[in-house]
């Protein structure tokens, strides 16, 4: 007999938004402060500076009340002139963006294309830079959140500062989930957003400058009003946003900081990498392949087999049958794969329910599985590895 029950409770196994922790939540509950009052003034000091320790800098980071893509428009405003030449690597959906919005701008932009899975060869990034000596910047992903790939930003910054360019690195999915020293790799502009491991809703955007970035600032032309960041830098060196702020998802921002420090970077950098290893395992034992040349700590991507006529369906039984949401494919890897993440407030049990609702879901769609044998996998991995 079929049973359908009332109570299936939802799992949030998607790259954003992702799951907030309970005193988060309790956080957003708060009276909310007006934003010109010394309240507010003080909440936003200590966030202020509470957020160096993420970027793993001892800049200024700025936080903006949009979407990580506003913060990769403002760097394109207010670091370059219409006309500038800009190298900007395309390994996905998010590398694209880049181009998009070079050329939204005035910008040229000479595109570095990836085949979606593989993640950039340093030395074609080389040759490009090497034929290209009057580009002003290097924009890419630290990673590529619709393949799930990490790209090698240490060496993308070095090669960068060695031609005398620029570094923009989008680690909106990057920052907090896996090791990104901003000033230790010498970065010039860094930037993610709310609704990743920062463990929030979305609506907040973050973006910090080297001194090298902030001098681009002083020669750019393009015209700006809301996203400017000289502004913004005035504004926040008084503890205050230039605009209306989003009050209480900075409340929220603070409770997600506290528990990030209270973890430790280190800590919460290995509990990424472990459940990312225990996904994988568990996705493989179900005889399924990775999309990714170079897996991220943050979402896996699995190629859905081609002998699966409905393979698209995963995501939709998931969350409509099961209660589990996770993400299929974007543009052409639509209905190609599925993306399971793993960052942010997101432990061994979420995992293996995730894993036990794919096994589920891949039965209903007639590809046969052992069940057990994914959650099996993960849990191997969780005994020899698992945190103590």
């Amino acid at each position: 007999m079929k049973v359908s029950s009332p109570m299936k409770k939802p799992y949030l196994l998607t790259p954003g938004p992702t799951v907030l922790p309970e005193s988060v939540v309790t956080a957003f509950a708060q009276p909310i402060l007006h934003h010109r009052s010394p309240e507010f003034e003080k909440l936003f000091a200590q966030v202020k500076e509470d957020i160096k320790y993420v970027f793993q800098t001892e800049k200024e980071v700025l936080i903006l009340s949009c979407t990580g893509t506003g913060a990769m428009e403002a760097s394109i405003t207010n670091l370059f002139s219409a006309g500038d030449k800009v190298i900007t690597v395309n390994a996905g959906k998010f590398g694209e963006r880049w181009t998009k919005l070079s050329k939204a701008f005035g910008l040229k932009p000479v595109e570095i294309l990836i085949e979606r899975g593989q993640t950039l060869d340093v030395r074609k990034l080389s040759e490009v830079v090497a034929a290209n000596q009057d580009a002003k910047a290097i924009l890419f992903q630290a990673h590529e959140t619709s393949t799930g790939v990490v790209l090698p930003t240490q060496e993308i910054a070095k090669i960068a500062r060695d031609a005398n360019m620029l570094s923009l690195c989008d680690a909106i999915t990057a920052t907090g989930a896996f090791n990104l020293p901003m000033d230790e790799w010498g970065l010039d502009v860094v930037i993610s957003g709310s609704q990743k491991a920062m463990m929030i809703p979305p609506g907040l955007a973050f973006i910090a400058l080297s001194d090298k970035a902030w001098s681009a600032t002083e020669t750019s032309t393009i015209p700006h009003f809301y996203f400017d960041l000289k502004k913004e830098r005035k504004a926040h060196a008084a503890h205050q946003t230039a605009w209306t702020p989003a009050v209480s998802l900075i409340q929220g921002l603070k409770e997600a900081l506290r528990l990030i420090h209270e973890e430790g970077l280190d800590n919460r950098f290995k509990r990424h990498h472990m459940l990312a290893k225990a996904t994988r395992a568990g996705v493989k034992a179900m005889g399924l392949e990775l999309l990714s040349e170079v897996p991220s700590p943050s979402v896996t991507a699995v190629r859905i087999p081609e002998t699966l006529v409905n393979g698209k369906k995963i995501p939709s039984i998931m969350r409509e049958k099961y209660g589990v949401t996770i993400a299929g494919g974007q543009d052409e890897l639509t209905g190609k794969i599925i993306r399971i993440s793993h960052f942010g407030y997101i432990g061994e049990f979420d995992i293996t329910t995730g894993l036990a609702c794919l096994e589920l879901t891949l039965n209903d769609l007639g590809h046969k599985v052992k069940f057990g044998s994914g959650v099996g996998a993960a849990l191997e991995v969780f005994s020899q590895e698992g945190l103590r």
